[in-house]
């Protein structure tokens, strides 16, 4: 009835309500014609509640226990610093130093509340890392086993092990494939379906092949996955639940909400290094073991994510429907060692309720597998981000431990060649490289 509302009243004098204690208040008007109830939740105690069904936390206690284990979870000032203290502090016994920067602040401490290696620097240095994901030297400090960071409104996240960076992509791969040691997918029959952004990377792909999954490829924006995930319930079509799906931008989520969740991302790779580490007696499996493990299974995917944020709109628009004029004639076309076999703009028709979303891409897909991937955001007002997306995919088990630069140098020459963003943008140089 939202479009239907002509005006609305509002009560200058009503009672303040006390919103920091828990609890029910009853306002009646003067005249005792009319009374409202006030309830006052803890947000933090329900969703608490909700992954304590999902998530085996006795499993992950022992594990956070082990004398070889550590953890951080850097918060960024952001809203998840209470949900960090009662998951891991309260539930789970550890120390009030393992959740970083755990006081949410308006302004995020005046630092920018982003999950990424470029953002989360004081994270990233102490495990070990610069802002390109290598090792630094750490002068003999201990690092942790785990690290994660999440953002501002805290529904992403960010994985690290020590001395180690786990890409999005990779962290949404492998969370699908170990989805059975988490109690809410195995009591369900295991996992059903999965679904990445299109920007995404293809690593999750070869696990829904191997497991037989129902796979999915969506437009960029958690709507898209939501429409899956309740195709059941509100379209009466196909269940694909249990399900879990994940962006690039470092957002990864399952059927337990309508949304991503940062801590879930946590608390599910802790729930694979806890099947990893049932007996304490024995070395840890650390993040970095189980990646290389993926790897060698599946190969890996090299990936990376170049933005250039604060270009002048007109320009980036313009370099964009050049692209897109161009598909047809770059389609066959060879550059350096690569043929594009496909170069489109990506629809997408949704399998649930039909809708079709167009312009969601410029794509060159190559015939090796590999992809460069342009999009714009912000587009509205004077300024733009051009969104870079690289990924090659490698198979051979002797080239899985290359510098990502170093794998992906020529496929990104071809990309700024294909782009021309130096004329119409004029630069060539990325403020944020993930």
């Amino acid at each position: 009835n939202t479009t239907t509302i002509k005006n609305f009243k509002i009560c200058s004098n009503f009672p303040t309500v006390d919103i920091a204690t828990v609890g029910s208040t009853m306002v009646t008007s003067d005249d005792g014609s009319a009374e409202v109830n006030v309830d006052v939740i803890s947000a933090t105690e329900t969703h608490v509640n909700l992954l304590k069904t999902v998530f085996d936390f006795p499993a992950i206690k022992s594990l956070l226990d082990r004398e070889d284990f550590s953890m951080i979870y850097d918060t960024m000032h952001g809203v998840n610093g209470p949900y960090a203290k009662s998951v891991f502090v309260d539930e789970l016994g550890q120390p009030e130093s393992s959740c970083m920067n755990a006081i949410p602040k308006d302004d995020f401490n005046g630092c920018h509340a982003d999950p990424n290696l470029t953002y989360a620097k004081e994270l990233v240095k102490i495990m070990g890392l610069d802002r390109n994901g290598d090792k630094i030297d750490v002068g003999g400090a201990k690092v942790p086993s785990i690290g994660a960071a999440a953002d501002g409104d805290g529904d992403r996240n960010m994985i690290l092990g020590t001395q180690f960076f786990v890409t999005p992509s990779d962290s949404l791969a492998i969370i699908a494939e170990y989805a059975q040691v988490i109690p809410f997918f195995r009591a369900q029959g295991g996992l059903k379906g999965v679904a990445r952004s299109m920007p995404t990377s293809g690593a999750v792909d070869l696990v829904a092949k191997n497991l037989k999954f129902d796979l999915f490829e969506t437009p960029t924006g958690w709507k898209f996955f939501g429409n899956l995930m309740d195709s059941k319930e509100l379209y009466d079509g196909t269940d694909y639940t249990p399900f879990i799906c994940g962006e690039e931008s470092f957002g990864t989520g399952s059927n337990h909400v309508r949304e991503k969740d940062g801590i879930w991302a946590v608390l599910a790779w802790m729930s694979i290094l806890a099947s990893k580490n049932t007996d304490s007696t024995k070395p840890l499996v650390t993040i970095e073991d189980v990646v290389r493990e993926h790897w060698a299974k599946y190969g890996r995917n090299y990936y990376c994510r170049w933005d250039f944020e604060g270009m002048e709109a007109k320009g980036a628009n313009a370099m964009v429907d050049k692209m897109r004029a161009e598909t047809a004639i770059n389609t066959g076309r060879t550059v350096g060692s690569y043929t594009i076999s496909t170069a489109d703009d990506f629809t997408y028709v949704d399998p649930v309720d039909g809708s079709v979303t167009k312009k969601q891409g410029i794509r060159f897909l190559m015939s090796d597998g590999s992809r460069i991937i342009f999009r714009l955001s912000g587009t509205a007002g004077s300024g733009a981000t051009v969104r870079m997306y690289i990924e090659q995919y490698q198979p051979d088990p002797t080239k899985l431990d290359l510098k990502v630069a170093s794998a992906l140098e020529e496929l990104v020459t071809v990309a700024l060649q294909l782009c021309d963003i130096k004329t119409f943008c004029g630069t060539e140089t990325p403020t944020v490289i993930t």
